[in-house]
């Protein structure tokens, strides 16, 4: 049997919190159980994570509870039990998703919430979570990838020539795009957006610009994409008439920048707001403290950062297959906004939700194989006008490499007509819900428009290591 084999990633991806328990913890689970499957450490580990003083007099696993305890005089309560909040798709939402929003309806400044059906378990808050707060600011309950979004644009080429000349718009996609972890785009363009004065207001976004600049309408690693398909338009979308058309659609955020942003003032809030370690990343910022502003106007910068990177790679693709625009949807999720809900203003957190307002335009997308919804907001109020911002993962990453072959992805692919430059084992179509499960779960909250169906799909190479 193989030996036990953690990775500090392993168990920050389950709560754990920087600093000196993470080696702590992987020393005594490859000492003391490493007869234990990763699954099995995992879940112990968690275990601990959530109620370390149960663990503390344990011969091995106490040296890790003693690092994960603070003293109660030193955190900020919670409540006893979680506000009520809905869930959509509970059915196959996974028990780490609703841990993780039950805690977050247990803080203080929480005030109401509600569970997309493509939730998954992330850091503090689940992938899918909406959390809406009274006067505060989460830095992780927005996420790393701030303002990570969808754009799609339908253009006046006829869709058949998609496939009649399927190695210009492969070849353009290629020269068009670049992907990756501290990828850059060369030469540097010029924006409206890298000329906004809290580049030289705020010390953070100062040192960034140069990172900005550089990495300005480049995709990141992971889910992220751009690719040609064809667009199929219902009769109820006053913008375009029923029928198939062109499409190019594009997920990414604000790279480097977001993640920096992210980071450092996730940082402050953890310092300022001290709380119970199964929740230390759902540490907020007062939204009137000098720290909260400064993240709010970075977090907005960033999220018109992203949106221009986006703007930067579809002028370039569109001009470079000669067409012209003639409608685009775009939405964004990874944010928090400002808005009133049942008489009272909110700033309501998207992580890895869309915004779904009544008559609100949006994207789902579905897999690389999967078709995308074009979707119209409901504005229902038990959802706090959200919905799902995609399929959702029911594999993880190591999971999935673990499950799929290259043979077997390259099968899929041709049995969906589907072409794939770049992309990995780990964002496999299997790893992914069933977007139709998943739209079928919010009929409450979307009105389907038209759909998205990826034929030329470009990705990060496989193995890329993930900075958004």
């Amino acid at each position: 049997m193989a030996k036990l084999k953690l990775r500090g990633k392993d168990l920050r991806h389950i709560g754990y919190p920087e600093g000196p328990v993470i080696s702590v913890a992987i020393t005594v689970m490859e000492q003391h159980y490493r007869h234990h499957s990763l699954e099995a450490a995992l879940a112990l580990l968690e275990r601990i994570l959530q109620e370390p003083a149960a663990y503390r007099e344990e011969e091995h696993l106490g040296r890790i509870a003693e690092k994960l305890i603070v003293e109660p005089s030193t955190e900020i309560a919670l409540r006893e039990a979680p506000m009520d909040y809905a869930v959509y798709g509970k059915a196959f939402i996974d028990d780490g998703a609703l841990r993780q929003m039950d805690n977050a309806m247990r803080l203080p400044v929480t005030a109401a919430g509600a569970l997309m059906p493509d939730a998954h378990q992330g850091y503090g808050l689940p992938i899918g979570g909406v959390l809406a707060v009274r006067n505060a600011v989460i830095p992780y309950g927005v996420g790393v990838d701030i303002g990570c979004r969808m754009c799609l644009s339908i253009l006046d080429i006829p869709q058949e020539q998609l496939e009649k000349n399927a190695s210009m718009f492969k070849r353009e996609l290629i020269a068009g795009t670049v992907f990756g972890a501290g990828a850059e785009w060369k030469p540097r363009l010029e924006d409206e957006v890298l000329e906004n004065p809290l580049f030289g207001e705020i010390g953070l976004l100062k040192y960034l610009h140069g990172k900005a600049a550089a990495q300005l309408s480049t995709s990141g690693s992971g889910n992220h994409f751009v690719e040609w398909g064809w667009v199929d338009v219902a009769d109820n979308w006053e913008v375009l008439p029923r029928g198939r058309y062109l499409g190019l659609l594009s997920h990414s955020g604000s790279r480097g920048l977001g993640a920096q942003i992210a980071g450092h003032y996730t940082k402050i809030a953890q310092e300022l707001c001290p709380l119970p370690q199964a929740v230390r990343h759902l540490a907020w910022l007062d939204l009137v403290s000098e720290a909260g502003q400064e993240y709010w106007q970075a977090m907005n910068l960033a999220g018109d950062y992203a949106s221009a990177c986006h703007r930067q790679i579809h002028r370039r693709l569109i001009k470079a297959v000669g067409g012209q625009l003639m409608a685009r949807v775009e939405n964004h999720h990874n944010f928090a906004w400002k808005e009133m809900h049942n008489g009272e203003e909110l700033i309501v957190h998207r992580k890895g939700a869309t915004p779904a307002g009544a008559g609100v335009m949006g994207v789902i997308p579905g897999s690389m194989t999967a078709p995308g919804f074009i979707v119209r907001g409901r504005g229902e109020q038990a959802s706090l006008h959200s919905a799902a911002h995609g399929a959702g993962r029911q594999m993880s990453r190591t999971k999935a490499t673990q499950s799929f072959t290259g043979h077997l992805l390259s099968k899929i692919l041709a049995e969906h007509k589907v072409k794939l430059i770049g992309g990995g084992l780990d964002e496999a179509p299997g790893a992914y819900k069933d977007i139709e499960t998943v739209m079928a779960a919010q009929t409450a909250l979307v009105d389907v428009i038209g759909k998205f169906y990826p034929k030329i799909v470009r990705m990060a190479e496989s193995g890329e290591p993930r900075e958004d």
